[in-house]
């Protein structure tokens, strides 16, 4: 029977989406039948998911998350995808039927002018911060203005990735990519992010020097450092990806692009987007340590008075830490912005991103240093759970004027939509 259910879980990361679907149905059945327990749901979410329209390093369809979340008994699953909404259907469908709740969205790096000399949260890139869009319901957008800044997002993605590999081919030659070959077909929907040329670069390079002591020399030639430190690299995909990118994509790197209007949207203009379909504006916090995060609450005040209305923490990369000064420092950070986030009334968003080897596929809730702050965690939880049930349910968002109108505060409003979610989860 595990084997069966083995094969299964790995059809719901077809690029066929009749397959996905078809493997769901059939996991479906072992469960009525009795041959799959799902676990009652407990105080546990991840809210900040990448599937395989971004990048997932473990290759997981939106259909895969949702079903992994409720055979690991979490309360909610959130889906967020760079620059497009592609799984947010399929994502949904899952939900519906495997019956645990599911909030949507997007994830994408705007230019923020007031912060152009600071590094906000992406590291090498000052004046540029991760940004999202979060409580999204459909994967269509009505609206013709904001599907084509939609699409926008789309062709600027696009045209960085070639761009990026224009740049660091001839610096990384003899492994050179060809985009359309060895790139696109990373994505079902020829999406690839920076990290798909990441792994691409990886996967070329292994196939130009099968022999791992070749690899090794070629790696420290190309990106610094003695064949001795760079064995144990190599060997890791995960450091390996990350140094191919913060050496030959972030600044410094030759395939740097210094941010502009046409590189990068403004975080403004993503706002505005994001409320013309009806979303909530979502700040994203790294760990308080660069220079435009020690800055916190002009940040805070700033992205606020531009209509952001969440904030999207990565908890685990703030206390899973193995340098005891370090882990000290992220911590009290971490707990700092949360409580300026709720002395703002801000919803939190977390998760664990899963967009890299070795991530959780959820936070550990019984830590200690996150004891706390989980209850705001799962108060946010609540909130877009709610919100996006409120959606669904023709009752209005949590932004919609008429909503946001007929309460006092904002404390008010968090309070109702929070009582929504813990409503649809019973």
């Amino acid at each position: 029977m595990e084997s069966k259910i083995a094969a299964l879980e790995a059809r719901l990361d077809s690029f066929e989406r009749a397959e996905r679907d078809q493997a769901l149905d059939d996991l479906l059945k072992l469960v009525k039948d009795g041959r799959i327990a799902l676990p009652e749901p407990g105080p546990r979410v991840n809210l900040h998911a990448h599937s395989f329209y971004s990048f997932n390093a473990d290759g997981y369809s939106p259909t895969h998350i949702v079903w992994r979340a409720r055979r690991e008994g979490l309360r909610a699953v959130g889906l967020v995808d760079f620059d497009v909404f592609d799984g947010i259907d399929e994502f949904f469908r899952a939900g519906e039927l495997l019956g645990i709740p599911t909030v949507g969205g997007m994830e994408t790096r705007a230019y923020i002018p007031e912060f152009a000399t600071r590094e906000i949260n992406s590291p090498g890139e000052p004046g540029i911060t991760y940004h999202m869009v979060t409580g999204v319901t459909r994967s269509a957008i009505d609206d013709p203005e904001a599907a084509r800044f939609a699409e926008t997002l789309r062709t600027s993605a696009r045209n960085r990735n070639l761009a990026v590999v224009e740049l660091v081919n001839p610096h990384l030659a003899p492994v050179c990519l060809d985009y359309a070959a060895d790139v696109l077909p990373l994505s079902p929907s020829g999406t690839p992010t920076e990290r798909h040329l990441c792994y691409a670069y990886q996967k070329k390079a292994e196939e130009v020097f099968p022999k791992m002591e070749d690899r090794v020399r070629f790696w420290a030639g190309k990106l610094g450092g003695t064949p001795d430190k760079m064995a144990p690299v190599v060997a890791d995909g995960r450091a390996l990806q990350a140094l191919i990118r913060s050496k030959t994509m972030k600044s410094g790197g030759v395939g740097y692009q210094a941010p502009t209007a046409e590189t990068f949207p403004l975080m403004t203009d993503m706002n505005r987007f994001a409320l013309s379909i009806g979303g909530i504006p979502t700040m994203t916090w790294l760990d308080g340590t660069s220079r435009g995060e020690q800055d916190i609450e002009e940040l805070l005040d700033l992205q606020m008075a531009a209509a952001t209305a969440a904030l999207n923490i990565i908890p685990d990369r703030n206390w899973n830490i193995k340098d005891p000064a370090t882990r000290t420092t992220k911590i009290a950070n971490l707990h700092r912005v949360v409580e300026l986030a709720n002395g703002r009334d801000l919803p939190l968003v977390v998760g664990t991103e899963l967009n890299a080897p070795g991530l959780k596929f959820v936070d550990d809730f019984g830590s200690e240093a996150l004891a706390p702050v989980v209850d705001s965690f799962l108060f946010g939880a609540d909130v877009l759970v709610g919100h996006t049930a409120s959606v669904l349910a023709g009752d209005g968002g949590y932004l919609d004027k008429a909503v946001v109108g007929r309460f006092r505060t904002t404390a008010d409003r968090n309070a109702h939509f929070a009582q929504y979610g813990r409503s649809w989860r019973r």
